[in-house]
């Protein structure tokens, strides 16, 4: 049976609309100008969903923007209902946080550690639920770590091996030919001598690989091997080898290499910069990332939610602002119940 949920005209405007935003928000070519201002001509309500999209991500600076570009625009520009509704929202979230039934939902921010990681040592580095830490090892590599994620690190005169216990990190190794950098998550093995990708420990135990820049060799890691003794130096083949701009899910039933776009290594790793991006996204996915930023829980009333395509970007760990987001662009409701779970409906 067909999986493919039909959007309406109206969800499919607020879609394109909000991806519009966020490609403003990083900068337009002339030709993604050109191409705002044809869709922006092609239908009054595209600007009127462009104007309340802007309002609703807080990107006032790309409304600025957007009137610098298209002078005509500005002329057709009018501030709806909603969009005050929206501005009150906000302001009453802040006066009445106190008040509000939730949970603390604030992101507890990232912290810098440049603590070396001496020669012959174990050091573990760990986060928290919404927290991030960047830690700066020995060599000089870095190791960004995402919220709830835990790594012990062990250098040695032979091998600089980075054991992802949970989670996930994101790494830009220093070059070092003498010795191989090697990420251990489960059974497998992700090493390189100087390059960057991210690794992570998913819920259901898979290893998710991303690499963005240079290349890195993939293995298996034996129990026998597990015990102690740092990883072998793996062989450089075509079949186990996977470059920048290439992802690859281990543990899947097809272990398929498969390329992966600038844009969408941008969404996959914008928790680095403290945000979650969201393209066209499943509702239920969007909300199960963002569980790990937070201790709250989200229930759907209504399961035809689950399938609603979401497109945005959030702070993380903000469910205050995607709350008010899922109301305003799509109808949805909450409820907070008596054990602080947040209960979605249908308006």
């Amino acid at each position: 049976m067909s999986k493919v949920v039909r959007l309406s005209d109206d969800e499919e405007r607020i879609d394109a609309a909000n991806r519009w935003i966020l490609r403003v928000d990083e900068g337009l070519t002339e030709e993604g100008r050109a191409a705002l201002e044809t869709w922006l001509s092609a239908d009054p309500q595209n600007l009127s969903e462009f104007l309340e999209a802007a309002e609703v991500w807080d990107e006032t600076a790309s409304l600025s923007r957007l009137a610098d570009l298209f002078p005509q625009a500005r002329k057709r520009t009018q501030w709806r209902p909603r969009l005050a509704l929206a501005a009150a929202a906000s302001v009453l979230l802040v006066l009445a946080a106190s008040a509000l039934l939730l949970p603390n939902f604030g992101f507890n921010g990232s912290g810098f550690d440049t603590t070396p990681t001496a020669t012959n040592t174990l050091q573990r580095f760990e986060t928290t639920i919404g927290e991030q830490k960047t830690v700066v090892l020995a060599d000089g590599s870095v190791v960004v770590l995402n919220t709830n994620t835990e790594i012990d690190v062990a250098y040695t005169t032979e091998a600089r091996v980075l054991r992802l216990v949970r989670g996930e990190i994101h790494v830009e190794v220093f070059e070092d030919p003498t010795r191989a950098f090697s990420v251990v998550a489960g059974n497998r093995i992700v090493q390189a001598l100087g390059t960057s990708f991210s690794v992570e420990i998913t819920q259901d135990q898979r290893i998710e690989l991303v690499v963005t820049e240079g290349k890195v060799i993939v293995g298996v890691h034996s129990p026998d091997e597990q015990r102690g003794a740092p990883p072998p130096i793996l062989t450089h083949l075509a079949e186990n080898t996977v470059s920048a701009g290439q992802e690859l899910l281990m543990g899947s039933n097809n272990e398929e290499v498969v390329p992966v776009t600038a844009e969408e290594i941008e969404v996959k790793l914008s928790w680095r910069q403290g945000s979650l991006t969201f393209s066209s996204d499943p509702l239920e996915y969007a909300l199960a990332e963002m569980e790990r930023y937070t201790t709250v829980k989200f229930v759907f009333i209504d399961e035809d939610l689950k399938a609603r395509a979401v497109t945005g970007r959030f702070r993380a760990g903000d469910v205050d602002a995607l709350l008010v987001a899922l109301r305003l662009q799509f109808n949805i409701t909450h409820e907070v119940s008596e054990d602080g779970r947040v209960l979605l409906s249908s308006l």
